[in-house]
Protein backbone atom coordinates (compact mmCIF):
# COMPACT_ATOMS: atom_id res chain seq x y z
CA UNK A 1 0.00 0.00 0.00
CA UNK A 2 1.47 3.42 -1.09
CA UNK A 3 0.49 7.42 0.21
CA UNK A 4 -0.24 7.75 -3.67
CA UNK A 5 -2.99 5.24 -3.54
CA UNK A 6 -4.50 6.19 -0.82
CA UNK A 7 -4.57 10.10 -1.93
CA UNK A 8 -6.08 8.55 -5.65
CA UNK A 9 -8.23 6.30 -4.07
CA UNK A 10 -9.63 9.26 -0.96
CA UNK A 11 -9.89 12.15 -3.77
CA UNK A 12 -11.86 9.78 -6.32
CA UNK A 13 -14.30 9.32 -3.20
CA UNK A 14 -14.41 12.81 -2.22
CA UNK A 15 -14.71 14.15 -5.60
CA UNK A 16 -17.24 11.71 -6.69
CA UNK A 17 -15.15 10.39 -9.76
CA UNK A 18 -11.87 9.75 -11.51
CA UNK A 19 -11.47 12.57 -13.87
CA UNK A 20 -12.48 15.28 -11.07
CA UNK A 21 -10.13 13.97 -8.78
CA UNK A 22 -7.51 14.21 -11.80
CA UNK A 23 -8.30 17.45 -12.11
CA UNK A 24 -8.05 17.86 -8.38
CA UNK A 25 -4.34 16.25 -8.34
CA UNK A 26 -3.28 17.84 -11.45
CA UNK A 27 -2.83 14.20 -12.64
CA UNK A 28 -4.27 12.39 -15.63
CA UNK A 29 -7.49 10.20 -15.15
CA UNK A 30 -5.55 7.09 -16.38
CA UNK A 31 -2.92 7.90 -13.38
CA UNK A 32 -5.79 7.96 -11.23
CA UNK A 33 -7.45 4.87 -11.98
CA UNK A 34 -4.51 2.80 -11.95
CA UNK A 35 -3.87 4.00 -8.59
CA UNK A 36 -6.82 2.69 -7.90
CA UNK A 37 -6.87 -0.55 -9.14
CA UNK A 38 -3.38 -1.19 -8.08
CA UNK A 39 -4.55 -1.08 -4.34
CA UNK A 40 -7.99 -3.55 -5.46
CA UNK A 41 -5.84 -5.57 -6.82
CA UNK A 42 -3.39 -5.55 -4.18
CA UNK A 43 -5.40 -6.31 -1.20
CA UNK A 44 -8.55 -8.08 -3.27
CA UNK A 45 -11.14 -5.57 -2.33
CA UNK A 46 -13.32 -3.31 -4.47
CA UNK A 47 -13.38 0.31 -2.91
CA UNK A 48 -16.08 1.53 -5.82
CA UNK A 49 -19.04 0.04 -8.01
CA UNK A 50 -18.34 1.30 -11.52
CA UNK A 51 -21.72 1.54 -13.88
CA UNK A 52 -21.50 3.32 -16.86
CA UNK A 53 -19.96 6.90 -15.55
CA UNK A 54 -21.34 6.57 -12.43
CA UNK A 55 -18.93 6.20 -9.53
CA UNK A 56 -20.06 4.87 -5.96
CA UNK A 57 -18.07 3.43 -2.80
CA UNK A 58 -18.98 -0.01 -1.93
CA UNK A 59 -19.37 -0.51 1.86
CA UNK A 60 -15.13 -1.45 2.26
CA UNK A 61 -14.70 1.97 0.31
CA UNK A 62 -16.88 3.44 2.45
CA UNK A 63 -14.83 2.48 5.68
CA UNK A 64 -11.48 2.84 4.08
CA UNK A 65 -12.79 6.96 3.44
CA UNK A 66 -13.69 6.86 7.34
CA UNK A 67 -9.70 6.39 7.42
CA UNK A 68 -8.88 8.39 4.92
CA UNK A 69 -10.75 11.33 5.78
CA UNK A 70 -8.52 11.40 9.49
CA UNK A 71 -5.22 10.47 7.68
CA UNK A 72 -5.70 13.22 5.32
CA UNK A 73 -6.93 15.92 8.05
CA UNK A 74 -4.31 14.74 10.26
CA UNK A 75 -1.40 15.46 7.49
CA UNK A 76 -3.00 18.79 7.08
CA UNK A 77 -3.31 19.57 10.70
CA UNK A 78 0.69 18.45 10.38
CA UNK A 79 1.31 20.69 7.84
CA UNK A 80 -0.54 23.96 9.59
CA UNK A 81 1.66 23.32 12.57
CA UNK A 82 4.45 23.53 10.90
CA UNK A 83 3.62 26.74 8.79
CA UNK A 84 1.22 27.92 11.51
CA UNK A 85 3.25 31.64 11.72
CA UNK A 86 3.10 31.58 7.93
CA UNK A 87 -0.50 30.41 7.85
CA UNK A 88 -1.55 33.85 9.94
CA UNK A 89 0.51 36.01 7.34
CA UNK A 90 -0.53 34.54 3.96
CA UNK A 91 -3.20 31.94 4.43
CA UNK A 92 -6.83 31.17 3.22
CA UNK A 93 -9.97 30.45 5.46
CA UNK A 94 -13.04 29.07 3.28
CA UNK A 95 -16.40 29.85 4.48
CA UNK A 96 -19.74 28.60 2.92
CA UNK A 97 -22.63 30.33 4.84
CA UNK A 98 -26.29 30.42 4.42
CA UNK A 99 -26.44 34.47 5.18
CA UNK A 100 -22.91 36.50 5.56
CA UNK A 101 -24.67 38.71 7.57
CA UNK A 102 -24.19 36.77 10.44
CA UNK A 103 -20.75 36.69 10.66
CA UNK A 104 -19.93 40.25 9.48
CA UNK A 105 -18.48 41.87 13.05
CA UNK A 106 -16.66 38.76 12.96
CA UNK A 107 -15.04 38.80 9.71
CA UNK A 108 -14.23 42.86 10.41
CA UNK A 109 -12.54 42.14 13.39
CA UNK A 110 -10.74 38.68 11.69
CA UNK A 111 -9.62 41.29 8.94
CA UNK A 112 -8.00 43.61 11.23
CA UNK A 113 -5.84 41.15 13.32
CA UNK A 114 -5.03 38.94 10.34
CA UNK A 115 -4.67 41.48 7.22
CA UNK A 116 -2.41 39.08 5.42
CA UNK A 117 -5.57 36.21 5.42
CA UNK A 118 -7.39 35.60 1.94
CA UNK A 119 -10.99 34.63 3.08
CA UNK A 120 -13.45 33.16 0.11
CA UNK A 121 -16.89 32.98 1.05
CA UNK A 122 -19.39 31.07 -0.53
CA UNK A 123 -23.63 30.96 0.13
CA UNK A 124 -25.75 27.93 0.50
CA UNK A 125 -28.55 26.13 2.49
CA UNK A 126 -27.91 23.91 5.47
CA UNK A 127 -27.36 20.97 3.23
CA UNK A 128 -24.98 22.41 1.05
CA UNK A 129 -23.13 23.65 4.31
CA UNK A 130 -22.85 20.10 6.18
CA UNK A 131 -21.67 18.70 2.49
CA UNK A 132 -18.96 21.45 2.31
CA UNK A 133 -17.62 20.66 5.89
CA UNK A 134 -17.64 17.08 5.34
CA UNK A 135 -15.29 17.26 1.82
CA UNK A 136 -13.01 19.41 3.07
CA UNK A 137 -14.45 22.58 0.74
CA UNK A 138 -15.41 24.75 3.25
CA UNK A 139 -13.12 25.16 6.89
CA UNK A 140 -16.20 26.83 8.80
CA UNK A 141 -19.85 26.54 8.27
CA UNK A 142 -22.96 29.54 9.01
CA UNK A 143 -26.51 27.86 9.57
CA UNK A 144 -29.65 27.90 11.07
CA UNK A 145 -29.54 23.75 12.06
CA UNK A 146 -27.24 22.56 13.73
CA UNK A 147 -26.92 18.86 13.37
CA UNK A 148 -27.28 16.50 16.18
CA UNK A 149 -23.56 14.40 15.17
CA UNK A 150 -21.20 14.63 17.72
CA UNK A 151 -18.42 15.42 14.82
CA UNK A 152 -19.06 19.55 15.19
CA UNK A 153 -17.83 22.02 17.47
CA UNK A 154 -20.79 24.93 17.22
CA UNK A 155 -21.26 28.67 18.65
CA UNK A 156 -24.54 30.20 18.38
CA UNK A 157 -24.33 33.38 16.78
CA UNK A 158 -28.08 34.80 17.12
CA UNK A 159 -31.60 34.17 16.70
CA UNK A 160 -34.57 36.55 15.04
CA UNK A 161 -37.46 35.84 13.73
CA UNK A 162 -38.82 35.61 10.35
CA UNK A 163 -41.03 38.71 8.53
CA UNK A 164 -42.72 38.51 5.18
CA UNK A 165 -41.55 41.11 2.72
CA UNK A 166 -43.02 42.83 -0.11
CA UNK A 167 -41.75 45.02 -2.63
CA UNK A 168 -42.53 48.52 -2.01
CA UNK A 169 -45.35 49.30 -3.90
CA UNK A 170 -47.21 46.32 -3.18
CA UNK A 171 -51.14 46.70 -2.11
CA UNK A 172 -50.04 45.31 0.79
CA UNK A 173 -46.98 47.19 1.80
CA UNK A 174 -48.44 49.32 4.38
CA UNK A 175 -49.71 46.62 6.52
CA UNK A 176 -48.18 46.63 9.88
CA UNK A 177 -48.83 42.79 10.17
CA UNK A 178 -49.75 39.97 8.87
CA UNK A 179 -51.27 36.83 10.03
CA UNK A 180 -51.20 33.12 8.25
CA UNK A 181 -54.59 33.89 6.99
CA UNK A 182 -53.95 36.85 5.09
CA UNK A 183 -51.37 34.84 2.80
CA UNK A 184 -54.23 32.80 0.96
CA UNK A 185 -54.68 34.73 -1.96
CA UNK A 186 -51.27 36.32 -2.26
CA UNK A 187 -48.48 34.64 -4.56
CA UNK A 188 -45.53 32.79 -2.19
CA UNK A 189 -42.25 33.38 -3.04
CA UNK A 190 -40.42 30.39 -1.74
CA UNK A 191 -36.87 29.30 -1.38
CA UNK A 192 -35.50 25.57 -2.30
CA UNK A 193 -36.11 22.51 -0.52
CA UNK A 194 -33.19 22.05 2.11
CA UNK A 195 -33.82 25.95 3.01
CA UNK A 196 -34.40 26.39 7.04
CA UNK A 197 -36.47 29.75 6.45
CA UNK A 198 -39.12 27.72 4.50
CA UNK A 199 -38.75 25.02 6.68
CA UNK A 200 -39.29 26.92 10.00
CA UNK A 201 -42.00 28.95 8.03
CA UNK A 202 -43.69 25.61 6.74
CA UNK A 203 -43.58 24.31 10.34
CA UNK A 204 -45.49 27.18 12.10
CA UNK A 205 -48.18 27.27 9.40
CA UNK A 206 -48.93 23.96 9.83
CA UNK A 207 -48.97 23.96 13.91
CA UNK A 208 -51.27 26.97 13.27
CA UNK A 209 -53.75 24.56 10.50
CA UNK A 210 -52.46 25.94 7.20
CA UNK A 211 -50.83 24.80 4.45
CA UNK A 212 -49.28 27.05 2.20
CA UNK A 213 -47.99 25.84 -1.44
CA UNK A 214 -45.76 28.33 -3.41
CA UNK A 215 -45.87 30.26 -6.43
CA UNK A 216 -42.19 30.29 -7.36
CA UNK A 217 -39.57 28.21 -5.74
CA UNK A 218 -36.27 30.39 -6.21
CA UNK A 219 -32.53 28.50 -5.89
CA UNK A 220 -30.89 31.15 -3.26
CA UNK A 221 -31.84 34.19 -1.21
CA UNK A 222 -31.31 36.73 -3.69
CA UNK A 223 -33.24 35.50 -6.69
CA UNK A 224 -36.32 35.49 -4.30
CA UNK A 225 -35.60 39.37 -3.26
CA UNK A 226 -35.45 39.84 -7.07
CA UNK A 227 -38.47 38.16 -7.66
CA UNK A 228 -40.22 39.74 -4.81
CA UNK A 229 -38.89 43.04 -5.58
CA UNK A 230 -40.14 43.06 -9.36
CA UNK A 231 -44.04 42.98 -7.55
CA UNK A 232 -44.56 39.30 -7.66
CA UNK A 233 -45.83 37.79 -4.15
CA UNK A 234 -44.78 38.14 -0.89
CA UNK A 235 -40.94 35.77 -0.02
CA UNK A 236 -40.17 35.70 3.73
CA UNK A 237 -36.50 36.40 5.57
CA UNK A 238 -35.39 36.41 9.27
CA UNK A 239 -34.91 39.66 10.37
CA UNK A 240 -31.04 40.11 10.43
CA UNK A 241 -30.62 39.23 6.98
CA UNK A 242 -33.49 41.42 5.47
CA UNK A 243 -31.09 44.27 4.93
CA UNK A 244 -31.20 47.66 3.52
CA UNK A 245 -33.28 47.90 0.45
CA UNK A 246 -35.36 50.74 -0.51
CA UNK A 247 -37.17 48.17 -3.18
CA UNK A 248 -38.58 46.25 -0.36
CA UNK A 249 -40.91 46.15 2.79
CA UNK A 250 -40.35 44.11 5.83
CA UNK A 251 -43.92 43.00 7.62
CA UNK A 252 -43.49 41.55 10.76
CA UNK A 253 -45.91 38.15 11.25
CA UNK A 254 -48.33 37.65 14.23
CA UNK A 255 -46.76 34.45 14.45
CA UNK A 256 -43.23 35.40 14.38
CA UNK A 257 -42.12 34.38 17.96
CA UNK A 258 -43.06 30.28 16.44
CA UNK A 259 -40.58 31.20 13.92
CA UNK A 260 -36.97 32.25 15.32
CA UNK A 261 -34.00 31.33 13.00
CA UNK A 262 -31.23 31.17 15.26
CA UNK A 263 -27.37 31.34 13.57
CA UNK A 264 -24.78 29.09 14.28
CA UNK A 265 -20.91 29.03 13.65
CA UNK A 266 -19.74 25.64 12.68
CA UNK A 267 -16.78 23.29 11.80
CA UNK A 268 -15.85 19.69 12.16
CA UNK A 269 -14.04 19.06 15.40
CA UNK A 270 -11.01 17.70 14.04
CA UNK A 271 -10.28 20.74 11.86
CA UNK A 272 -11.41 22.51 15.56
CA UNK A 273 -7.06 23.15 16.25
CA UNK A 274 -6.22 24.72 13.08
CA UNK A 275 -4.87 28.43 13.34
CA UNK A 276 -7.32 30.34 11.97
CA UNK A 277 -10.11 28.18 12.10
CA UNK A 278 -9.30 28.14 16.22
CA UNK A 279 -8.86 31.69 15.91
CA UNK A 280 -12.54 32.82 14.23
CA UNK A 281 -13.95 30.75 16.85
CA UNK A 282 -12.35 32.95 18.91
CA UNK A 283 -13.52 35.66 18.14
CA UNK A 284 -17.00 34.86 17.85
CA UNK A 285 -16.82 33.43 21.48
CA UNK A 286 -15.47 37.26 22.30
CA UNK A 287 -18.90 38.92 20.81
CA UNK A 288 -21.13 36.25 22.17
CA UNK A 289 -19.75 36.85 25.85
CA UNK A 290 -19.71 40.82 24.53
Amino acid sequence: MRYVQLRAFHYVAICGGFSRAAEELFLTQPAISDQVRKLEEEYDILLFNRHKKAVLLTAAGEKLLEITRRLFENEAQARELLTESRATRSGHLCIKADSAQHVLKILAIFRTRFPGVGITITGGNTDSVIESLFNYSADLGVLGEVPSGREFETVALNATPISAFVAAGHAISRRKILHFNDLKDIPLVMREEGSKTRKKFEEAAQVNGHSFRPAIVAEGREAVREIVASGFGVGFVSVAEFGDDPRLVRIPMAEEAEMMMEESLICLKERRAGKLVSAFFAIAHELARA
